[in-house]
């Protein structure tokens, strides 16, 4: 019978414990580590526990003992770089300003691990790796303090923006990574053909405007497009507060 049927082990690389002695020479950090820059240099198609322990020099066995699956490795990964996002202590500024810092820096990491936002619904249970748990108690300690009824959906709300926003702009840098250009000409080689693509529409040339600055200056139109969305965020959330509520963090 179904009610008589043993609950499965949780699956997640937090939930275990590892498996056998380790090498020596080879630990559990250490094959996260690589896996990292594996992930960073190709992404996330380009891994494999064969292709990561030939270059520990290390059987795929020997790998095994500290990971079990790929899928566990994935949590770890996610949850090591993590440890490099910075959230203000809830008393140290205002809440705007110590969000708007989270904000930048989880960005900040996402862009230097242009896999991260791709992967953060699909890791299993990485949220419960410790890198992981620090950044969601940091967060909800500043919302709580800055008086927020429901701060578990104000960074729910935080979190989705900067994972979309990260998400469509890694994308983008790694197109521009793998044509061999720098992003300003990039964009401007794609000019003649969104011109040719906008012949019959109206409201074009605003559009080009845009375009322009974003050819001159790329890099700062793409922080414009993410400090502007994050203040409607913000603004939106302020409203969410009581009347009454301080400004800042007590």
């Amino acid at each position: 019978m179904a009610a008589d049927k043993k609950p499965q082990p949780l699956p997640s690389v937090w939930t275990r414990r590892p498996r056998g002695a380790e090498q020596p020479g080879l630990s559990r950090e250490a094959i996260v580590r690589e896996a990292i820059v594996m992930l960073d240099a190709d992404g996330i198609e380009a891994l494999s526990m064969r292709k990561l322990a030939a270059r520990l020099n290390a059987g795929a066995t020997s790998l095994y003992r500290h990971v079990a699956t790929k899928d566990e490795l994935m949590e770890l990964a996610v949850d090591e770089v993590f440890g490099e996002v910075v959230v203000p202590a809830a008393d140290s500024a205002d809440w705007r300003t110590a969000a708007a810092r989270a904000a930048a820096s989880f960005r900040a990491t996402a862009l230097r691990h242009p896999w991260l936002s791709s992967v953060l619904g699909q890791a299993g249970l990485a949220y419960l790796g410790p890198n992981l748990m620090a950044f969601s108690s940091r967060l909800a300690d500043l919302f709580i303090k800055a008086g927020f009824p429901e701060p578990t959906r104000a960074i729910d709300s935080l979190i989705a923006y900067v994972t979309g926003m990260s998400t469509a702009e890694a994308a983008w840098l790694t197109t521009v990574a793998r044509s061999g250009e720098t992003e300003a000409g990039f964009i401007a080689r794609l000019m003649p053909a969104a011109q040719q693509a906008a012949v019959g529409h109206d409201n074009m040339p605003e559009a080009y405007a845009a375009a322009a600055v974003e050819v001159s200056d790329p890099a700062g139109m793409r922080d414009s497009k993410f400090v502007y969305g994050l203040e409607v965020m913000l603004d939106g959330l302020a409203l969410r507060l009581p009347a009454g509520a301080p400004a800042t963090a007590e």
